[in-house]
């Protein structure tokens, strides 16, 4: 589902038209820089979202955006039921800053959103649960990855459309979050480009906001800029 809308917020309760966008920042940007965000919009997927679950170590969710980002996933969201992270050193090289992040104070009210937007709910399990390429990645689904400790709730594995395993035929039983993180999400990315011919699932208008979005994110000035423009309207 994809999440922007024009006129973009900029900042906390100042919006933009994309077209002033295309106009006033985008010309400030370098060749080099327009055409990698050219191909990075091009090649978004909004249909796939990722869900974490209640993770301890910020270093984790870090860890699976930064995979996500890179496969071209960009809806994410962060179920917090822990009150304190546990700190790391790992970062996101930046990904954060390419992602469209929701965070939910539950996971009643992350449950509520995908089931009101029809979207397939898939969580990674040891239980119950399919090989993970015999899954349909083709249209609107949530992957749920739980916490470091004891893996998804009973309460989202029982809302759960689909129970998913990575198989391992090691002596291990289960990978880390970060590593189940990317063998899901590049899996899923395999599968997409198997049944589909692609992954991107972007309309040129979709296209276009998203360009808009990442050319303010890329120039510091960009906010300053679009304040001074609106004050001499």
């Amino acid at each position: 589902m994809f999440p922007l809308k024009n006129p973009i917020e900029y900042k906390s309760g100042h919006f933009s038209d994309v077209s002033l966008i295309e106009e006033k920042i985008w010309p400030l940007l370098t060749p080099e820089r327009q055409q990698k965000i050219e191909r990075v919009a091009a090649g978004r997927c909004f249909d796939i979202s990722v869900v974490l679950e209640g993770i301890y170590d910020r270093g984790n969710i870090s860890a699976v955006m930064r995979t996500a980002e890179g496969l071209g996933f960009s809806n994410f969201h962060i179920i917090e039921t822990f009150e304190k992270f546990k700190n790391a050193n790992r970062v996101t090289q930046g990904a954060d800053k390419w992602v469209e992040a929701k965070k939910w104070k539950s996971t009643a009210e992350a449950i509520k959103y995908f089931k009101d937007n029809k979207i397939r709910i898939c969580v990674t399990s040891l239980e119950s649960a399919k090989p993970i390429h015999e899954i349909d990645f083709s249209t609107p689904l949530a992957l749920v990855l739980g916490n470091e400790k004891s893996g998804a709730s009973q309460e989202i594995m029982e809302a759960a459309d689909e129970r998913v395993i990575i198989p391992m035929p090691g002596f291990v039983q289960s990978f880390n979050i970060s590593v189940a993180g990317a063998l899901s999400l590049y899996q899923i990315y395999q599968s997409r480009l198997q049944k589909l011919g692609k992954n991107q699932d972007v309309t040129p208008e979709q296209i276009r906001i998203l360009k808009a979005q990442y050319a303010l994110r890329t120039l510091d000035s960009a906010e300053s800029i679009l304040d001074l423009v609106s004050k001499n309207f």
